[in-house]
């Protein structure tokens, strides 16, 4: 049967729940696809969390029980590759050490990375991201380090000259780095206003994993954030069109692909 056993069930019904934080609401049909189950099995398991406070029955789906601090845009770009964002935070985390110091940018698939942390971490984390914050709350064992600046509602995200003095005198183990667009050249983002921020990010850690779906290597966008010489590991869902490769290669950046 598909609701056993009850392992499986814990963790589909945890599966619904990232899902329902990171967007604010899921159909389900979504939800039954994103699961590999039938629509049945998703109404009993909203059912089931309906019936303990963790969410709310809708018509087609299901929603947060209350208000969210996403926005309208951040929802719609977190469904955008949902399952590949998935995966890459899946195998992102092996990069983690539970007692670690770990920076996390702001973007839905640096969030997504965020729901993934290790069910034991007891390290740090630092963001200017306010989803998430928002999430950390829920993360009592682990120590957060929350980095102030002017609010930039579309992307959810803290910056500008408040944000980078937050982060003077601070370190990192690693830093999971979100972009606008991957190509030969390096990593690009969309606006200036978000560059410095990541800029800093990048200096005061030890190692910069870049996450990027596969969506990323055919998008454009105008600010060149950084060469590849700042990376040091490139986690994506799909092996890049070779020029990338051939650039990843001669900077040394190892790289992932996650599998299904």
């Amino acid at each position: 049967m598909e609701d056993r056993p009850q392992t499986a069930v814990s963790a589909r019904r945890e599966a619904i729940l990232r899902r329902l934080h990171t967007a604010g609401f899921a159909s389900i049909a979504d939800l039954s696809d994103m699961l590999g189950v039938s629509d049945m099995t998703i109404r009993r398991d909203l059912r089931r969390l309906s019936e303990a406070g963790e969410l709310r029955i809708v018509h087609g789906g299901a929603s947060l029980p209350h208000g969210t601090l996403r926005t309208a845009g951040f929802a719609r770009r977190a469904g955008q590759q949902a399952r590949s964002k998935r995966r890459i935070a899946e195998c992102a985390v092996d990069l983690i050490d539970i007692g670690s110091t770990v920076a996390v940018d702001a973007g839905t698939t640096a969030y997504e990375l965020a729901t993934h942390l290790p069910a034991g971490f007891s390290g740090s984390l630092i963001t200017h991201s306010v989803p998430v914050l928002q999430h950390m709350l829920g993360r009592p064992a682990a120590r957060v380090v929350a980095l102030g600046g002017e609010l930039l509602a579309d992307s959810q995200a803290l910056v500008g000259d408040i944000t980078i003095r937050s982060l003077a005198g601070l370190r990192a183990d690693v830093f999971f780095l979100a972009a606008t667009a991957v190509g030969p050249g390096g990593v690009y983002v969309a606006a200036n206003v978000e560059r410095p921020t990541k800029q800093a990010f990048i200096e005061a850690c030890d190692r910069v994993v870049l996450l990027a779906d596969h969506t990323k290597f055919a998008a454009s966008a105008p600010i060149l954030l950084t060469a590849f010489d700042a990376v040091h590991v490139l986690v994506t869902d799909a092996a890049p069109p070779d020029e990338v490769a051939r650039a990843l290669r001669k900077a040394d950046v190892e790289l992932i692909v996650c599998g299904d």
